[in-house]
């Protein structure tokens, strides 16, 4: 069985975004450390829920399918896929251990968090939403395909469900308004969503050549051509900046160049990001940064390279990490699993109506509770269901 990440992110496609900015990650004004980490997950989050395919919020859908909202629903019913519903303690369960599990690494102040006029809590809120739709949709194609849960995986969905249920003190079960049959539905539907990804992806070849999966390790200097406000929003230089930029780096890159001078405390001094290694695969990095330094040999130095945050001088560490390739390999088969999946469950997923109620969904918000700090439901379902 595959892991939760696995199942939960299926969608999620911001990899562009993740290229560049999980390694040269945007730094704000201030030098806060928490609140540089904070608006960078902020404007990942912000990319997965664009990427993520949500429930829309008026008129047709991108295929057609008519949105209908807040008619025809049950009390606690936040949408309707087809003939599947998912309750509001059904998403409270996701959406407090998502919540949970962020304040656990960022800490409570990360919700101070917004950009570009959205909050944080907002958009975990759409993430959480589509994560939620996109099983249920899932676990649909799974009946579809005739997919079923044999005795064990039954008794194990029963299992799980009581363990998570029974870790819940009293104070979160209300709050969540979740109950024991909650659980066994989110855990059944889980486990059925997860058994027909594995049907479909089971032909994938796992063989990756050295050559495609070959990963470099480089360090680099890097001369911003932008800065950032205290939201995150790019801010470009003037021409004249610019220039006065790329002068500097052509300085640096001479005596990076000229075999007298560590390339370590050059950048050290003069580098603008904050790390100096990285280790990288084809199709990584943008374009020009990741041509010149696959172009290097072990020790040579780059002229100035331009990409969208500046200009880099890049020496190469090692033209082949064994550790790093062999690590790529494995994610690039993932890769190929998601491309198989993601063509039949997107042909799937465009024939399905979806219902949302929008008046409920925009009354369901994060639980500011000191006794609320569960964040054990994906933990738990690895558990029973992990490889």
């Amino acid at each position: 069985m595959m892991k939760t990440g696995d199942l939960l992110d299926r969608v999620n496609i911001c990899r562009k975004h993740n290229k560049v900015n999980a390694g040269m990650s945007k730094q704000n004004g201030n030098k806060n450390r928490c609140r540089d980490k904070a608006v960078r997950l902020f404007t990942l989050l912000l990319a997965a829920g664009l990427s993520m395919g949500s429930l829309t919020a008026c008129g047709e859908d991108s295929d057609g399918k008519r949105v209908v909202f807040t008619t025809g629903f049950d009390k606690d019913e936040v949408f309707r896929i087809e003939d599947v519903s998912c309750t509001k303690g059904e998403v409270m369960v996701y959406l407090t251990t998502t919540q949970n599990q962020y304040e656990n690494v960022y800490g409570t102040e990360i919700w101070n968090t917004s950009l570009d006029g959205v909050t944080l809590e907002e958009n975990v809120k759409e993430i959480v939403l589509a994560k939620i739709a996109q099983i249920k949709s899932m676990y649909l194609l799974a009946v579809e395909k005739g997919v079923q849960l044999d005795e064990e995986e039954e008794t194990l969905v029963k299992t799980a469900a009581e363990e998570y249920f029974q870790s819940l003190n009293d104070t979160e079960k209300e709050l969540m308004e979740v109950k024991l049959d909650t659980v066994r539905t989110l855990y059944y539907e889980y486990a059925m969503a997860d058994k027909v990804y594995h049907q479909i992806i089971q032909g994938v070849n796992p063989e990756i050549s050295d050559d495609e999966a070959r990963t470099i390790t480089v360090q680099h200097i890097l001369i911003r051509t932008s800065s950032y406000d205290s939201s995150g929003n790019k801010i470009p230089f003037s021409e004249s900046a610019k220039r006065a930029a790329f002068e500097k780096a052509s300085e640096v890159r001479e005596l990076a160049a000229d075999g007298e001078h560590d390339f370590t405390e050059l950048a050290s001094k003069y580098s603008e990001d904050t790390n100096i290694t990285y280790s990288f695969g084809k199709g990584e990095m943008e374009e020009a940064y990741e041509t010149a330094a696959f172009q290097l040999e072990t020790e040579e130095v780059s002229q100035v390279v331009e990409s969208e945050i500046g200009y880099h001088i890049i020496k190469c560490i090692n033209t082949f990490n064994r550790e790093e390739t062999d690590a790529n390999k494995l994610k690039i088969v993932e890769q190929r699993k998601n491309e198989v999946f993601g063509q039949e469950y997107d042909q799937f997923v465009g024939t399905l109506v979806r219902n949302l109620n929008q008046e409920l969904w925009d009354s369901i918000s994060l639980i500011h509770n000191s006794a609320v700090t569960n964040a054990g439901f994906f933990e738990v379902y690895n558990k029973y269901f992990g490889d």
